[in-house]
């Protein structure tokens, strides 16, 4: 596919990476820096220089690096080939969301973000469907009242099965701490590596081999050099023998998210906020003020809701020498004073950050129980090495002692079973 970009201000590099995610092949992209104005968002001759563009090479798509109002939707699209879509940040980015979803909860939310975002700008298009019956807008087609009426209904369904979703997603939490699993997830802007991060920490086995006992595990995380690889939240057991801890991979951020994306896909950030850990990724080889920029605003994202202590994973700390790391690492010492640089390819300082897991979550507590001789004795020790790690197990004639390390919540449940073999 062929497309062109008309970008206000600002870089290319991210539009472009984000058409070629999309399936677009990028043949011309056209810059402008100046103010956004009313009618068209981008200059009047420049829309021109575009349309002769579109024109003369058959353009099959063109993206406008930037959030659209519907008049000036309308009035590109008078300008264009009629053959040609006409694209914006955000419609592109639920293009490409709708392509890779896979699970029932993300084709929800996508759903939701397309209907949050169509809400506003249906009744300014109900007064331009007079001017023009071809003025349908990501398959909406041309809007009445009652149709403004049914998006809201829409949204209202919508909603309410994602409530349930919720519901579900917070039970099977609470299961998953109740067998004795820290929570950790991990965030980040997309392309900085996380799901990458995800397989290095992740245990290498299939999903057959635990699914009865998790059974929202996933057999894959994909590693692609493009935008928005991993939309399904995806779990795993962490390869770490010190911990029983459950590793999540999750949506990237995005660079000046709307409100109504973020909260669309309220069901998906609820695993990041309600982990007992985040490990926030940052592409250490980007530069120093775009590492500044998204450090912030990514701590902003997560103080919204977010429940979790925030470790900073520097990554691709591989590609750029000691010194640039320092310098940066300096750099967000104000937002983040102690930092994990890491390789995820490589595997570099992957045991440095399992260690910094292991000091974050809260800290082992030692006990020790007499259990007497009987089958609910075994019970009990079969699950706390199952839950905890234990120490010291011995068997006499009196009964069994034995002696583990867990956590405080652990510890109060192992003696909360040890009542009930009496």
């Amino acid at each position: 596919m062929k497309r062109i970009e008309p970008n206000n201000i600002k870089e290319t590099t991210d539009i472009e990476s984000l058409a070629y995610s999309a399936g677009f092949n990028v043949v011309e992209k056209v810059i402008q820096e100046r103010e956004e104005s009313n009618e068209y968002n981008i200059g009047s001759g420049k829309l021109d220089e575009i349309k002769d563009m579109a024109f003369k090479k058959n353009i099959d798509a063109i993206i406008i690096d930037n959030n659209l109002g519907p008049y000036q939707m309308y009035n590109i699209a008078q300008k264009i080939p009629r053959h040609t879509r006409l694209l914006n940040r955000y419609t592109l980015i639920l293009d490409i969301f709708e392509k890779r979803a896979e699970s029932k909860e993300t084709k929800l939310q996508i759903k939701m973000a397309k209907l949050r975002y169509e809400l506003p700008r249906a009744e300014d298009k109900i007064k331009l469907s007079n001017r023009n019956k071809n003025i349908g807008f990501m398959g909406l087609q041309k809007y009445s009242d009652n149709q403004v009426k049914i998006i809201k209904d829409r949204i209202k369904n919508v909603k309410d099965k994602l409530s349930k979703i919720k519901k579900e997603n917070k039970y099977r939490r609470q299961y998953q701490r109740d067998l004795g699993f820290n929570l950790v997830s991990i965030a980040g802007y997309t392309n900085s590596g996380k799901s990458t991060l995800f397989r290095r920490l992740s245990e290498p086995y299939t999903v057959s081999e635990n699914i009865e006992r998790h059974d929202d595990l996933q057999p894959i995380a994909k590693s692609e050099n493009v935008f928005f690889t991993t939309l399904d939240s995806i779990t795993r057991r962490l390869n770490y023998d010190e911990r029983n801890i459950l590793i999540t991979d999750t949506l990237g951020f995005i660079d000046d998210a709307p409100h109504w994306l973020i909260d669309s896909f309220e069901t998906t950030y609820d695993n990041i906020y309600n982990s007992d850990i985040v490990l926030l990724t940052i592409d250490v080889t980007n530069p120093t003020k775009e590492i500044i920029r998204r450090t912030s605003a990514a701590h902003d994202i997560l103080s919204y809701r977010n429940q979790a202590r925030i470790i900073t994973v520097l990554n691709k700390c591989d590609m750029i020498s000691d010194e640039e790391l320092e310098r940066k690492k300096r750099a967000i010492d104000f937002l983040a004073p102690t930092p994990v640089s890491i390789s995820a390819k490589k595997g570099q300082n992957i045991t440095e950050l399992k260690e910094r897991i292991h000091r974050t979550l809260p800290p082992f507590e030692t006990d020790r129980i007499m259990l007497p001789l009987q089958p609910k004795s075994m019970s009990l020790i079969s699950w706390i090495y199952n839950n905890a790690s234990v120490i010291n197990c011995e068997y006499t004639y009196n009964g069994v002692m034995i002696e583990y390390e867990a956590e405080t919540r652990i510890i109060s449940k192992a003696k909360s079973k040890l009542k009930n073999i009496g």
